[in-house]
């Protein structure tokens, strides 16, 4: 049978696993653009971030979502409960894991749980080029001990090594049905909140330890100018005025870097030039805010 005459297929594939195991690198390398914000901190994707691949005649839907981890705040409540939901909805789940930093006790409480999740669940052994080959094949084995994983990939989310055999497993077991979206779309976020992910991950970079982790960022507005380019303004909502200055910087120049680099890349995003605005603004325990969450995707949690 020739690819033309495959039957079409598509459907959804969440990834989980703990915060910086390389959920978001593997889902960029895997759509061929840059969907997720990737930062060297843990707990960077909040909201669930879909990115589109195709392969074969197959829709692959990707459902990055945020890590799973012990949750301290209401908002990482959230972000842990829209992980597990993701994972429960999806047509096939991917538990990943950081091959460097090995089985951890954190894994074994997300491997404890799996079994709550309906539907083939894969094993996905990212950072393979970071370890040595015996120690690879020692942690493979533990992991198959703790629980029976349908299948199991062994890739570089970095490079792509390895992610050609995990699509094409993917493109095979994934149900029979028309694509669900265009096939030159690759994202079902709107271009709003992809383009406040850029600039949230900017503040992330930037800011290092000094990051207030209490930030939000919104798109307020996006105006499409007569000679081609976009005019997007957003905002920065902080909690504590202190936060507010951290941002913005000795005369500025915090927030300027901040804006100049989040302009590169929305500028390659939506193939315009851009003209960016960022304001900085206090909410106080905006992380207690049912609207805030709604903008993030995430169910607000109760009590």
């Amino acid at each position: 049978m020739t690819e033309t005459q495959k039957p079409m297929r598509s459907g959804f594939v969440a990834l989980i696993g703990a915060p910086n195991a390389g959920k978001s690198t593997l889902m960029n390398q895997l759509v061929g653009s840059k969907i997720s914000i990737v930062t060297h901190k843990v707990q960077t994707t909040r909201a669930v971030m879909r990115g589109i691949a195709i392969q074969d005649n197959c829709q692959i839907i990707f459902v990055d979502t945020p890590g799973i981890f012990a949750p301290r705040r209401r908002l990482d409540e959230a972000m842990v409960t829209t992980a597990w939901g993701s994972a429960r909805d999806a047509d096939i789940s991917v538990f990943l894991i950081d091959a460097e930093r090995g089985l951890t006790d954190d894994l074994e409480t997300i491997i404890g749980k799996l079994e709550t999740v309906n539907g083939p669940m894969v094993l996905l052994i990212n950072k393979i080029d970071q370890i040595q080959r015996d120690k690879l094949l020692e942690l493979t084995t533990k992991l198959h001990e703790l629980y029976q994983f349908d299948e199991t990939f062994m890739v570089s989310a970095l490079n792509g090594d390895g992610c050609k055999d995990f699509m094409d497993y993917l493109s095979s077991n994934l149900p029979e049905g028309p694509y669900m979206y265009p096939e030159d779309q690759i994202s079902d976020l709107p271009l709003r909140m992809l383009a406040a992910e850029v600039t949230r991950e900017k503040i992330y970079l930037r800011l290092h330890q000094e990051l207030p982790y209490a930030s939000h960022v919104e798109t307020e507005q996006w105006e499409d100018k007569k000679d081609g380019s976009v005019r997007i303004q957003q905002v920065i909502y902080v909690e504590r005025q202190s936060q507010k200055k951290i941002i913005i910087g000795k005369n500025g120049q915090t927030i300027k870097a901040i804006s100049t680099a989040a302009r590169k890349d929305l500028t390659e995003l939506v193939e315009q030039p851009v003209h960016l605005f960022l304001f900085v603004k206090v909410r106080e325990n905006w992380g207690d805010d049912p609207d805030r969450y709604r903008e993030m995707g995430l169910e607000f949690p109760i009590g």
